[in-house]
């Protein structure tokens, strides 16, 4: 396990060094100057080549890149062309609203995902299973910046008992409890229905297994069958979904985040990108990209912990 861990290590590093140049070229090579924009439209070229130097913009790609890994090395992500304000302090203020969104819908998605696949899978070509299969499609098809919208129309507007957006409160209050509803159910819609489809073609493999024929024929309750013999096998290939679809959350939730208007890593890259503000565009693929590679490291690990037959 040790070994594995740190080989994983291994590969975060190297990945991350692959992700830092392919991003910080894509930034550089697309079109447009981010000294036009701080300088505005009625800068001149000297002012323009006055704040190329102070940013080191003039000069070449490659110098501007390892004087970047060499602040990375040291854990300096930069600072904004914009704001002037460190990376890291503006990864860190804004990161919060986004786990907590993240991880809010993954809850969502499992609850509703595991939920609805168990169901599916025991009641096999029921109307329950037709009704779990269609809503699996359509969360799979529903765009999230609609199904914000529409949520937002019936509960915000007509209903008008839930707020519109933003993540102000604490998430321990109501307030806060209110406040996550909505995107969570936008955001995690799409992984429960994954999550549902996996659990029910899971389930249906592990219950025609032999040894949940042989538990059967021994007289093991049906509760106790499912529950304690079925579930925790089905659960191997369905927690490989959890922590890809958990990655993918944090680095899907702009548009969610756009649609509730919530100031999370989403929205700042948004901004950064728009304002070709490049170290924060950076910093925080950087940090998704980390989050992603640490997430399937601890799902790694839970495979061990569940099936004693898997060993690293």
């Amino acid at each position: 396990m040790v070994r594995l861990i740190v080989q994983r290590f291994m590969q975060l590093l190297l990945l991350l060094l692959g992700i830092s140049f392919l991003v910080f070229m894509s930034m550089h090579i697309a079109p447009g100057d981010p000294a036009t924009i701080i300088g505005g439209p009625n800068a001149t070229e000297s002012d323009l080549e006055a704040i190329r130097e102070s940013l080191g913009l003039n000069q070449p790609v490659l110098v501007q890149y390892v004087d970047y890994l060499a602040g990375l090395f040291q854990g300096d992500l930069g600072y904004s062309y914009q704001t002037k304000q460190a990376v890291s302090d503006a990864i860190v203020s804004r990161f919060p609203a986004t786990i907590k969104l993240a991880t809010a819908s993954m809850i969502v998605a499992i609850i509703i995902g595991v939920i609805a696949g168990m169901v599916s899978a025991r009641k096999q070509n029921s109307w329950l299973d037709v009704t779990s299969t269609t809503f699996a499609l359509a969360g799979v098809s529903i765009p999230n910046f609609w199904l914000g919208a529409m949520l937002i129309l019936i509960f915000s507007v007509n209903l008008q008992v839930l707020p519109v957006g933003g993540l102000n409160s604490p998430f321990y209050t109501v307030d806060g409890i209110k406040e996550l509803i909505l995107p969570a159910i936008t955001l995690g819609t799409a992984s429960a229905a994954l999550i549902a489809r996996m659990t029910r073609s899971s389930m249906l493999e592990v219950i025609r297994s032999d040894y949940i024929r042989t538990a059967r024929a021994k007289g093991v309750r049906k509760h106790s069958l499912i529950w304690i013999h079925a579930l925790k096998n089905a659960m191997i290939p369905v927690i490989t979904v959890i922590g890809i679809n958990f990655g993918g959350l944090l680095g899907g939730t702009i548009i969610t985040e756009q649609v509730f208007a919530i100031n999370g890593i989403g929205r700042l890259m948004i901004d950064a990108i728009a304002a070709r503000d490049f170290p924060v565009v950076q910093g925080t693929v950087l940090l998704v990209a980390g989050i992603f590679v640490f997430v399937n490291l601890v799902v790694d690990v839970i495979y061990a912990l569940i099936d004693p037959r898997i060993s690293y």
